[in-house]
């Protein structure tokens, strides 16, 4: 590409520089967030557990690094007098001519989004000088030859067990796989009883994406048969089992189950993947109800998520009528909460000031939601979407809402002519809390039972993946559309390691026992289980199923015994799909020298 190539229209070469840069600089972004993907491989294979587990959090904070990299650049070698709009303006149609045969063109456009809007003020927020609309298509970019996005296979031809024992061989994992032809025996079964009894149609098929989708212990084949004009999604994840060996641990085939797997509670999966467009394609076959944003998201490619959230949000905006009101629920005392109705996600907005007894400051919260963004969520923790300078219509919100804002956080509120300017904020899912759920399953046991179940196993999946919720109080979990409750404030979160786990002290005399204050010294980080009942356990119902399923989480010992588990070094195992589907009841392990308690299972079919 020269500049040349538009000798009439584009005559910048200040313009054509700095697409260049942008452009170079978000090719090297890419670049290292594959080649952390492709490394994914090797570390499943070795059983580098930790490795993953930093790799993954390491490649979260790429984008931005490169982001920076780049803007500072600019900064440094131009005058911003040179920098005029008509430069800009060409700046983005040299850069859409970089674009015509690139392979990621949809994350190229965001990229040149984030740096520009690092230098420009907002109000060049609009399609002359960013991407607010895509240009460049995303169909049928090509992939290089020996590397296409899926693999096709015809059971017709060798049978059906042998189709599957050539999957699963083709990705050259270097392990051996412990009982290969039992395993996909199983697999066939089951995929038998998916595609029917019915004689295969001529062209039946399966289509299987190129790369395994790695994350956490797991690797994940993710695939689909085709049989006529019927299409059949399914998943196999791949485990080790303690001695060096692969298993097939169980095949998703259920819709449910699917999109549990691929769940915005969880982290985001390792995959290598040339043209992620054509992933997201074959993907959204698969979930024909998740949004776009939400699988760029599972793939980590979480900044091309945000940019087509925020493109969904401005859409369902302009189609839309309702005002933006305070959130329904308890009023938190850090965050203060609103929504659209007839939109799915909140926006949270932290405030300038914080009653007692809480104890935090602005950048010590965004400290703790940026640790959940870096974190393996393991189901349990809402992913949270973190935005700047967002522009709300002004004749869109309550004046409820309006005054609220402004007596609360009016460091974070400006209005500027027909619009609410809110400096920073979070947007997460819409979840109904779990303090609403349990008072309207009031009456019916079942639920009470099942909110109670699932409360304490998102508690103790939490403690799996070395997270202290802090707050435990129902208000701040909640249940999602599929009743499965999840975690979602994060102000006083710690890593258990942090925590120190206490018996309360025997009391030295009568007055100890009475006394309005505790006897015994606190210290910080000090955290007494047995306490718990006093705050959770207020309901008889409530208190009756949580002593039934979840009584060990009022005990020191639980806690401290998971909290010297982590100290060890071992990486429980939270599977994300129940027991109930897996090929083997129990999972096979090396017991830890340290500890011989078993993996935190997932229990729920719920999602």
């Amino acid at each position: 590409m020269t500049q040349d190539a538009f000798p009439k229209l584009l005559s910048s070469q200040i313009a054509f520089d700095i697409a260049c840069a942008i452009r170079d600089g978000f090719d090297k972004h890419y670049r290292l967030f594959r080649s952390t993907s492709q490394a994914a491989k090797q570390l499943f294979e070795n059983g580098d557990w930790a490795v993953a587990q930093q790799a993954a959090r390491d490649r979260i904070g790429f984008y931005d690094k490169r982001v920076q990299e780049c803007v500072q650049t600019l900064e440094d070698e131009y005058d911003p007098r040179e920098l005029t709009d008509e430069v800009w303006r060409e700046l983005k149609l040299h850069y859409i001519g970089m674009l015509s045969n690139h392979k990621q063109p949809e994350l190229a456009e965001s990229f040149f989004n984030s740096v520009c809007c690092n230098i420009l003020h907002r109000t060049y927020f609009h399609n002359d000088f960013i991407f607010v609309r895509p240009v460049v298509s995303t169909e049928y970019i090509e992939t290089e030859e020996l590397a296409p996005t899926y693999r096709v296979y015809y059971p017709a031809q060798d049978g059906l067990h042998f189709t599957l024992k050539r999957i699963f061989t083709n990705f050259q994992l270097n392990c051996n796989f412990a009982h290969l032809d039992h395993d996909v025996e199983l697999v066939e079964g089951r995929l038998k009883q998916i595609f029917g009894a019915a004689e295969m149609e001529p062209n039946h098929q399966i289509q299987v994406l190129s790369s395994l989708f790695y994350r956490n212990k797991g690797a994940y084949l993710v695939g689909k048969g085709i049989n006529g004009n019927r299409e059949y999604p399914f998943v196999v994840p791949i485990l080790h089992n303690g001695d060096g060996e692969l298993f097939l641990d169980t095949i998703l085939f259920n819709l449910e189950q699917i999109t549990l797997l691929f769940s915005f509670t969880r982290a985001y999966f390792l995959v290598d993947m040339e043209v992620p467009s054509a992933y997201v394609q074959f993907l959204r076959s698969l979930l024909p109800r998740k949004p776009r944003s939400e699988i760029y998201t599972i793939l980590g490619l979480q900044k091309q998520g945000k940019t087509l959230f925020y493109r969904d949000y401005l859409q369902h905006l302009k189609h839309s009528s309702d005002r933006f009101e305070i959130a329904p629920g308890i009023r938190g005392l850090v965050m203060l909460v609103f929504a659209l109705p007839s939109f799915p996600y909140v926006f949270k907005v932290i405030k300038d000031f914080f009653p007692a007894p809480k104890e935090t400051t602005r950048s010590q919260i965004k400290e703790k939601y940026l640790l959940v963004k870096n974190h393996d969520r393991v189901g349990r923790m809402a992913d949270t979407l973190e935005y700047s300078n967002v522009a709300f219509p002004r004749t869109r919100f309550d004046e409820a809402l309006l005054v609220e804002l402004k007596h609360f956080a009016p460091s974070l509120v400006e209005e500027e002519d027909e619009q609410i300017i809110i400096k920073h904020l979070y947007i997460e899912r819409r979840m109904v809390p779990l303090n609403i759920w349990l008072a309207n399953a009031d009456g019916n046991d079942a639920m009470v039972e099942h909110g109670v179940l699932e409360y304490g196993n998102a508690i103790k999946e939490l403690v799996a993946a070395n997270i202290f919720p802090g707050d435990m109080l129902y208000k701040n979990f909640g249940v999602t559309r599929n009743e499965r409750v999840v975690f979602y404030d994060y102000d006083e979160i710690e890593y258990i390691t942090d925590c120190n786990f206490r018996v309360i002290p025997e009391a030295r005399n009568e007055e100890d026992e009475i006394a309005a204050e505790p006897w015994y010294a606190i210290g910080k980080h000090d955290v007494f289980p047995e306490q718990f009942g006093r705050f959770l356990l207020g309901n008889t119902k409530i208190r009756h199923y949580f002593m039934k399923h979840h009584a060990d989480l009022l005990t020191q010992a639980y806690w401290q015994t998971r909290k010297q588990r982590i100290l060890d070094g071992f990486i429980d195992d939270v599977f994300p799909y129940s027991q109930q589907i897996r090929f083997c009841n129990q999972f096979t392990l090396t017991p830890h020298p340290a500890s011989s308690t078993p993996p935190i299972l997932e229990t729920i079919d719920h999602e």
